[in-house]
């Protein structure tokens, strides 16, 4: 007699996303809570010396990466807004199913990223970054633990993308 998974059932596949969607969350906490320290903690465009090639700064970025569009009018506060949310809801709906742990990673990462994000541009108007790393005099536009989750997300995304085309298009052994 043959056994039906449990795969099928509704709650079975929220538990699957559970454990996607904690780490999601614990992504954007964490972002939360150092920019909530870097925000009260220190005044807006400080830096603080760490090493050679990294300072804590404080700043503000309006805009989306690199600044994109930082100087738009306003706009762009809700346009990124509804998009990170958008972002986020798609994700946590894809977080449902039973996916390769790596796109299940990759989808969280991305997710916590997005929200952290969205949280600072609802509450704030802007994103706070705090990760200023430097070499010889030029700076890398700072970023903050956001967009770490969002860029490794990303990464592990083309990085299994890749791999799954290497393994498609290699000989196959009889």
């Amino acid at each position: 007699m043959h056994k039906q998974s449990n795969l099928g059932n509704a709650p079975f596949r929220l538990y699957i996303g559970f454990g996607w969607w904690t780490l999601a969350l614990a992504i954007a906490g964490a972002d939360q809570a150092i920019k909530y320290a870097v925000q009260t903690g220190l005044p807006y465009d400080a830096s603080i010396f760490i090493t050679s090639f990294f300072n804590l700064v404080h700043r503000w970025n309006t805009g989306a990466a690199f600044s994109f569009l930082a100087d738009a009018g306003g706009w762009q506060r809700y346009f990124f807004s509804a998009v990170a949310l958008a972002v986020a809801a798609v994700l946590a709906w894809m977080l449902r199913k039973p996916l390769p742990k790596i796109e299940a990673l990759a989808y969280s990462l991305i997710l916590g990223g997005a929200l952290g994000n969205a949280a600072d541009r609802i509450a704030r108007g802007y994103v706070v970054d705090f990760l200023d790393f430097h070499w010889q005099g030029w700076h890398w536009p700072s970023f903050n633990l956001a967009d770490i989750g969002i860029f490794m997300g990303a990464a592990l995304l083309v990085a299994g993308t890749l791999r799954a085309g290497r393994n498609q298009h290699s000989p196959r052994k009889q």
